[in-house]
């Protein structure tokens, strides 16, 4: 597991370094990182590890040398130094967790997908997009196989009151789904 999460995590540092290239091609200042460079500490559990927690003035220093940082999600470092990645949906928890770090209270967050669905929109044609749901339908129904969000990554935002704008890369327009506490609904 070990040599897997040294292999996966290459993946994510490929896309985040393509990224700021092209973005600083553009003209943005932009810099990538990896979960390493930021800080990111995690605990030994290779390829499900959870984060333990993210160096705040390491993060601050990362973003006071660009415009744009570029975090490599779904990695970070154990008490060791070894390379550990979080496991399916780790680059969503990643992102509440920076969230988090910087006291941001919104995590925006582009998928594949409009939103979360009142069913599975594949298999029922009468699914419709769901305009808010709370931070506990969230987590029930991640844990019951919608793979929009990991659970984790609600029950983090949760911990810390941050709402999560599920919304579709391909579509900016659409408003996509809010994951909110209960009391907004």
């Amino acid at each position: 597991k070990r040599e897997l999460d040294l292999l996966l995590s290459s993946g994510e540092q490929v896309s985040t370094s393509l990224l700021s290239i092209k973005l600083r091609e553009l003209g943005v200042n932009a810099r990538a990182y990896t979960g390493q460079q930021l800080g990111i500490c995690t605990d030994s559990s290779h390829t499900e590890a959870r984060i333990k927690e993210i160096n705040k003035e390491l993060l601050l220093s990362k973003l006071e040398k660009c415009d744009v940082l570029i975090a490599a999600g779904f990695q970070g470092i154990d008490q060791l130094g070894e390379i550990t990645t979080l496991g399916r949906g780790g680059s969503d928890t990643s992102a509440v967790a920076l969230a988090a770090c910087v006291g941001s209270n919104v995590c925006e967050i582009y998928t594949d997908v409009d939103g979360i669905y009142t069913a599975d929109p594949n298999t029922v044609k009468s699914a419709v997009i769901r305009k808010e749901v709370s931070y506990k339908e969230a987590t029930l129904l991640a844990y019951s196989g919608a793979q929009v969000i990991h659970p984790r990554a609600v029950e983090l935002a949760a911990d810390y009151d941050i709402q999560i704008n599920i919304r579709n890369t391909f579509k900016p327009g659409n408003a996509g789904t809010k994951i909110v506490k209960e009391e907004n609904m």
